[in-house]
């Protein structure tokens, strides 16, 4: 890997913060000199998210990521981009390099680079980072988190 991305990119909607979105967040950091951070609006979280009723509407949820973003991480570059799609800025920005996403989502970068291409720009480096597992091996989520299965660390608050 070269030493760092000028600029990558990564998304979410960042309901509930938790491990999972710190390892995503954390690694974005770790490889870019400036990261842009893709939040999904409310109407684009409500079509994704379709039976979870969110905690936080976008502006609660992009306050608490930029509190998180300082608490974490300190002072680094980035900037938060409202996402309406799957694709954001990075199907027209061409000067974003790579792409940070989990596993389960990267397919996501091979489609935004299908489009990159008929836009006329250089494909993204695809990185992917594992998802966190809870204590019961499935996957972190907000969702879970809303449920009261588990907190933000993964630890099993209900016996099922």
């Amino acid at each position: 890997m070269k030493e760092k991305y000028d600029v990558v990119a990564t998304g979410g909607t960042f309901d509930v913060i938790h491990v999972g979105h710190l390892a995503l967040l954390s690694k974005a950091f770790e490889v870019g000199k400036k990261v842009i951070i893709g939040v999904s609006s409310d109407a684009f979280a409500s079509i994704a998210k379709a039976n979870n009723k969110l905690t936080h509407n976008y502006e609660q949820r992009v306050n608490n990521l930029k509190e998180k973003i300082e608490e974490k991480f300190g002072n680094v570059t980035y900037e938060i981009s409202k996402l309406d799609d799957v694709y954001g800025p990075t199907v027209i920005y061409g000067h974003v390099e790579a792409i940070i996403s989990s596993t389960e989502t990267a397919v996501n970068g091979h489609l935004i680079n299908e489009i990159r291409s008929r836009n006329g720009l250089k494909p993204l480096n695809i990185i992917s980072v594992n998802m966190i597992r809870a204590e019961d091996g499935n996957p972190i989520s907000s969702t879970r988190i809303r449920k009261g299965e588990i907190d933000s660390y993964g630890k099993l608050l209900k016996i099922r």
